[in-house]
C-alpha cells in the first residue's frame, strides 16, 4: 500500500493531488524551487523538500533531484502530475529504480506515445519531413515531441519562416520539457479538438471514460473545455472509443491517458496520445461521478478495475482562468493576487487553484491562476452557472481573462455548440472590446473615496471635486447630508456611499458595487453586472514617465533569450522585424520593430531579467533618421 506520495510537479496539480491523497489518508510531500518556496502547494503539503534554483530547467525538470527528495522525505511513491517530467520515460524509470512506485504509465508506454513521432507512427501515420516540404503543403504546425500544453507550436505559413519557427520551437521546447525534439504535421484551420479520457489496470480492462471538447484555444492551450463533447454523432464517439481503446492497448497501458483528436465533419484523425493526467480531467470526473486521481492511487497499488466504467451523468464545463491580458496579445501578467474568491463551494462549481489571495504570481511559470469547473444536469444550465460564477467572482491584482471567459461562455457560437479551433481568431475584438458599465464603475470608485476621506471635502460647495480612473474623470460635489451629487452623469444618481460599498441608482435601477484598493494603483469594482479593474489616474501626467519616441519596452518581466542575428546599434531594421526574443511563463515572446529605421540603441542582453518596462531598444523612423 501506498503510504506517501511526493508531487513531481508544483502549483494547482500539486495541491490537486494533495486533496485526494488526504481524503485517502496518504500523506503528501512538495518539492519546491526558490521561486516558489512560499507558494499554496509547499504550505498544504505534510512535509517539503527545496530544488535550489527558480528557472525550470534547474528545479522541476531535474529528476535525480525529485528522486532524491522523494527518498530523503520518506515517500514511498511518486506522482508527476502533467508537464515538467510526467511525460519522460527514463523519470519513470529512475523512480522505479529507486524503490519508489511510479503512479503513471510504465515507462515503455510513455516512449511509445509520449514521443509525438513515435505515436503517430504507432497509429498508422507519419510526421513530415521538413526538407521536403513545397509551399502546397502549407500551413503545417511546428509541435513539440516530448510535450503538449501550447509549448513548443508555432503554425507555419511561408516557408522563409520555417527555420525560424522550427529554432524557436526547439527553445521553447527545451525550456518546457528538457527536450527539444520537435516535428511537423499537416495544419488543418477550424477543426474541432476532441479527446477521450482512458484509465486502464494491469489486469486488462481498460476504460473509455467519455469525450472531451477542447476546441476554445489560445496558442494552442486550451482555454474551456467540455464533457461530453457536444454534437457528436453516435457512430462518431463509437470509433472515438475504439481509436482510444486500441491506442492504449497497443501500449499495454496502465493508469490515466487521453488520447486526441482533430475531428473535421464526421472524420477523426489522430493528434496524440498524452500519457498522463490533463489539465481538463475534472470535467469528466464531474460527469462520470469518479476522482481520477485515486483511480490512478488504485491502479498503482495493482488493483483492478471493474469490467465497466461507470454511467454518464449530466453536463461539466471547465474554464482556465489566467494572469494574462487576452487585448494585448496574450501577454502574461505578474503581481500579487490580492483577493481570489469563486463560488466554489456552491452546488455544481469547483475551484482547482495553486494560488490563494496574497499570494505573488511570478516569471517562471505558466500563468494559470485556477480552474473553474461547472456541472449541471444540461449543457445550458452548466454553461450559465459557470459564466454567473466567473462574473460573481473577485480576482484582484493583475489582469486576467475573466472578462473573455464570461464572454466566450455567453456568445452564440459557444451557446449553440458551433465550435472550432478558430473561434478566438475570429471573435477576439469582440470578446476583448471595453467592457460596459465602466463608467459607472469609475463613478462607484471616485465615491467611495470620498466617503473613505470626508475630511478631504474642499470647504467649498459650489466647486465640483474631480477624480480619474483608467479613461474617465469623474466630477461631484458633496450634499448636506453626506451624500453626493453627480455634475457630468444627469442618468445616474448616489442612493448612498460608503468606503467599501456603493449604490447607484442608473435609468431608474438600483445597483450596488462593492470597491477595494489594495494600494497598488489599481482599485477594484465587483458588482453582479460584472467586474472592473481601473487605475488610479493623477490629475497631472509626471514627464518623467514619458519614453523617448520609438522605444521598444518589455511588455512583461522576463529573460532576454537571443537578440535577433547581426544586430548592433546603428543596425538598420525593418518594420515587424523580431528584434529581441523574451522567454516569460515558459513561453517565448518576440518583440518587433515598431518601424523602419536605424537601431540607436539596444539594451537588451541574452540572458539578463527585465523588469516590465524596462527599455530594450530605440528604433529611429527613417523620415526622422536621416
Amino acid at each position: 500500500m501506498i503510504t506517501s506520495v511526493l508531487v513531481a510537479n508544483r502549483g494547482e496539480i500539486a495541491c490537486r493531488i494533495f486533496r485526494t491523497c488526504r481524503e485517502l489518508g496518504i500523506a503528501t510531500v512538495a518539492v519546491y524551487s526558490d521561486a516558489d518556496a512560499t507558494a499554496l502547494h509547499v504550505r498544504e503539503a505534510d512535509a517539503a523538500v527545496r530544488l535550489p534554483g527558480a528557472a525550470p530547467a534547474d528545479t522541476y525538470l531535474r529528476g535525480e533531484l525529485i528522486v532524491k527528495a522523494a527518498l530523503a522525505a520518506g515517500a514511498d511513491a511518486v506522482h508527476p502530475g502533467y508537464g515538467f517530467l510526467s511525460e519522460n520515460a527514463e523519470f519513470a524509470r529512475a523512480v522505479a529504480a529507486a524503490g519508489l512506485v511510479w503512479i503513471g504509465p510504465p515507462p515503455s508506454s510513455i516512449e511509445a506515445m509520449a514521443s509525438k513521432t513515435r505515436a503517430k507512427e504507432l497509429m498508422g501515420g507519419a510526421p513530415l519531413d521538413p526538407a521536403a516540404l513545397t509551399e502546397a503543403d502549407l500551413p503545417v504546425l511546428v509541435k513539440a515531441a516530448a510535450g503538449g500544453g501550447g509549448r513548443g507550436m508555432r503554425i507555419v505559413r511561408s516557408l522563409a519562416s520555417l527555420a525560424g519557427e522550427l529554432a524557436a520551437a526547439r527553445s521553447e521546447a527545451a525550456s518546457a520539457f528538457g527536450d527539444g525534439e520537435v516535428f511537423l504535421e499537416p495544419y488543418v484551420e477550424n477543426g474541432r479538438h476532441v479527446e477521450v479520457q482512458i484509465l486502464a489496470d494491469a489486469h486488462g480492462t481498460v476504460w473509455a471514460l467519455g469525450t472531451r471538447d477542447c476546441s476554445l484555444q489560445r496558442r494552442h492551450q486550451k482555454v474551456i473545455e467540455e464533457a461530453p463533447a457536444p454534437g457528436l454523432s453516435p457512430e462518431l464517439t463509437e470509433t472515438l472509443y475504439a481509436m482510444a481503446v486500441r491506442a492504449a492497448r497497443a501500449t499495454d497501458y496502465r493508469g490515466a491517458g487521453t488520447v486526441e483528436f482533430l475531428v473535421v465533419g464526421d472524420q477523426a484523425h489522430f493528434l496524440e496520445m498524452n500519457t498522463r493526467l490533463q489539465v481538463e480531467h475534472p470535467v469528466t470526473e464531474a460527469v462520470f461521478g469518479v476522482d481520477l486521481v485515486e483511480m490512478q492511487l488504485r491502479v498503482a497499488e495493482g488493483a483492478a478495475l471493474p469490467a465497466e466504467p461507470p454511467g454518464a451523468r449530466g453536463h461539466a464545463v471547465e474554464a482556465r482562468l489566467y494572469a494574462e491580458d487576452p487585448g494585448s496579445g496574450w501577454t502574461p501578467q505578474t503581481g500579487v493576487l490580492h483577493a481570489l474568491d469563486v463560488p466554489g463551494g456552491a452546488p455544481g462549481l469547483r475551484v482547482d487553484s495553486g494560488y490563494a489571495g496574497g499570494d505573488s504570481i511570478g516569471v517562471h511559470y505558466d500563468p494559470m491562476i485556477a480552474k473553474v469547473i461547472a456541472w449541471a444536469p444540461t449543457r445550458d444550465h452548466a454553461v450559465r452557472r459557470l459564466a454567473d460564477a466567473l462574473r460573481r467572482a473577485r480576482v484582484h491584482g493583475p489582469v486576467t481573462n475573466r472578462a473573455l471567459l464570461v464572454r466566450s461562455l455567453e456568445h452564440p457560437d459557444f451557446t449553440s455548440a458551433r465550435l472550432d479551433t478558430g473561434f478566438y481568431e475570429r471573435h477576439l475584438d469582440a470578446l476583448t472590446a471595453p467592457a460596459d458599465g465602466e463608467r459607472h464603475a469609475a463613478i462607484a470608485a471616485a465615491l467611495a473615496d470620498a466617503a473613505a476621506r470626508p475630511g478631504a471635502w474642499r470647504n467649498l460647495p459650489s466647486q465640483p471635486q474631480v477624480k480619474a480612473y483608467g479613461e474617465h474623470e469623474i466630477r461631484y460635489r458633496p450634499t448636506r447630508g453626506g451624500g453626493f451629487e453627480l455634475v457630468d452623469d444627469p442618468g445616474v444618481r448616489a442612493v448612498d456611499a460608503g468606503p467599501y460599498r456603493v449604490r447607484l441608482e442608473i435609468d431608474g435601477v438600483v445597483r450596488p458595487f462593492d470597491v477595494t484598493d489594495h494600494g497598488d494603483g489599481h482599485v477594484h469594482i465587483d458588482s453582479p453586472t460584472g467586474a472592473h479593474a481601473l487605475a488610479v489616474r493623477p490629475r497631472f501626467t509626471d514627464p518623467q514617465d514619458r519614453a523617448e519616441p520609438g522605444s521598444l519596452l518589455a511588455p512583461m518581466p522576463g529573460t532576454v533569450v537571443r537578440i535577433g542575428d547581426g544586430l548592433a546599434e546603428g543596425a538598420k531594421v525593418t518594420q515587424g522585424q523580431p528584434l529581441v526574443w523574451l522567454e516569460a511563463m515558459k513561453m517565448e515572446h518576440r518583440i518587433l520593430s515598431p518601424a523602419s529605421g536605424i537601431l540607436t540603441a539596444l539594451h537588451a542582453v541574452p540572458g539578463r531579467q527585465v523588469e516590465v518596462g524596462a527599455l530594450l531598444a530605440v528604433v529611429q523612423e527613417e523620415d526622422t533618421a536621416s
